[in-house]
């Protein structure tokens, strides 16, 4: 086996990694730890990583801002598709393919003789980084410490922590397992084990980017979101990157409640888990492009385009990211955008989103058509239809009672 000198390390400065360097420093004959965290918008947490990584034995740390491309490249598709996996806006399972990407790229630069990740092993994150390091480096020797060392649960990775002298920012009490980006934040473990248990949204300090609807204001807010081509560009009439457009969102979704998710999901590793979840921009943005779309798209292409919403949100949940079917669904679902382009006004109040009008100028409904009032509709037509459209179940029937082909009374599936 080829001995392991160099070591790239995905570092959030979060726990699991954290434990990591001296973890791999003691295991792995002391070997030289590469930190690379990427920048997919977490904001705070990347204050004083450089200090906290060195301190705990890393030759060096890498920050990757790849926030610009995380939304254009996996977020953006993702909404165009309306892909949501059980109901979660897939905020980690498409920010992990980015990160795994540019630490394969470190690692081949530096001549790293592995890749190592804190994702544990009863999680959906393993399967995401290894994948994709499987896509760009499928020689490459991938260290899983969940999968090899002593330590049993999050209270004995603090207890390692401290006996190794390393910071924390958090501590048995406040031990949730976190997840943030530009596009979510994520909450498990503690109180959330037990579905039983109600998340507690309006103690100080659970929720991070949003309040509860109860802290909500008492007036609505409205907002109008431009799309061109399934792309929203433009916000109030203000014209901003998608960047800028969630974190303005974030903003005002999470003053109003918006965004809230409290799921049980079925994990691909087979077990269910309990997540609380905030998505406050996420949520208006799905939401927005979803009703643009009911005037937009006809119904065979709607419907389809629902149904393999499904197959996408299996495969950025499933971490196959990196493979053919995406790339052939993000193909299909370019086209259905063609004619996505509009304004939606939304009313935004204590949770809720209600959608408070929108306009296209390829929109396929017709007030002339749907008016219950006169119009050029010509409603005899229906009777036609009906008939041509029901004639199997009428044949079905007249078969059953002996009124076809001269032939005798059928009781049903030929009993």
């Amino acid at each position: 086996m080829k001995e392991i000198k160099k070591v790239v390390l995905a570092y959030s400065g979060g726990l699991d990694t954290s434990v990591i360097i001296p973890w791999l420093k003691e295991n792995y004959n002391n070997c030289e730890v590469v930190a690379v965290s990427g920048n997919v918008g977490q904001a705070d947490e990347l204050e004083g990583l450089e200090e906290k990584a060195l301190k705990t034995g890393a030759s060096k740390l890498y920050v990757e801002d790849l926030t610009e491309e995380f939304v254009n490249e996996y977020v953006l598709p993702t909404i165009k598709m309306g892909a949501e996996y059980e109901g979660y806006l897939l905020g980690t399972s498409f920010a992990r393919p980015i990160i795994a990407k540019r630490i394969v790229e470190i690692a081949l630069a530096e001549g790293a003789d592995a890749i190592c990740h804190g994702c544990t092993g009863k999680g959906n994150d393993q399967v995401r980084f290894e994948l994709a390091i499987h896509h760009f480096a499928p020689d490459m020797k991938i260290i899983a410490p969940w999968r090899e060392w002593d330590i049993k649960s999050r209270e004995e990775e603090i207890a390692y922590a401290e006996a190794h002298k390393v910071p924390l920012k958090i501590n048995r009490e406040t031990n949730y397992s976190k997840d943030k980006n530009l596009w979510h934040l994520s909450h498990e473990g503690l109180d959330l084990e037990d579905p039983a248990n109600e998340p507690r949204y309006e103690e100080e300090g659970f929720l991070e980017m949003s309040v509860s609807p109860l802290q909500a204001p008492d007036e609505p807010t409205y907002i109008t979101i431009d799309f061109e081509q399934g792309t929203p560009v433009a916000l109030d009439g203000q014209t901003m990157s998608l960047k800028e457009m969630i974190l303005a969102l974030n903003d005002i979704g999470g003053k109003n409640g918006i965004g809230l998710l409290d799921l049980v999901e079925n994990r691909l590793v087979g077990m269910k888990s309990r997540g609380v979840y905030e998505t406050p921009g996420g949520t208006i943005l799905y939401k927005a492009h979803a009703l643009l779309e009911t005037i937009c798209l006809d119904k065979l292409t709607a419907h389809k385009k629902k149904e393999l919403s499904l197959t996408y949100a299996d495969l950025v949940y499933n971490g196959q990211w990196f493979t053919p079917l995406r790339e052939a669904l993000d193909a299909f679902v370019e086209v259905t955008q063609k004619t996505v382009t509009g304004s939606v006004k939304l009313k935004l109040y204590k949770g809720n989103i209600i959608p408070a009008g929108m306009t296209s100028p390829y929109s396929l409904y017709s007030e002339s058509i749907a008016t219950f009032g006169e119009s050029d509709y010509n409603q005899k037509d229906s009777e036609g239809f009906i008939n041509l459209f029901g004639l199997p179940i009428r044949v079905a029937a007249m078969m059953e009672k002996g009124l076809l082909n001269g032939g005798e009374s059928r009781t049903k599936y030929g009993d």
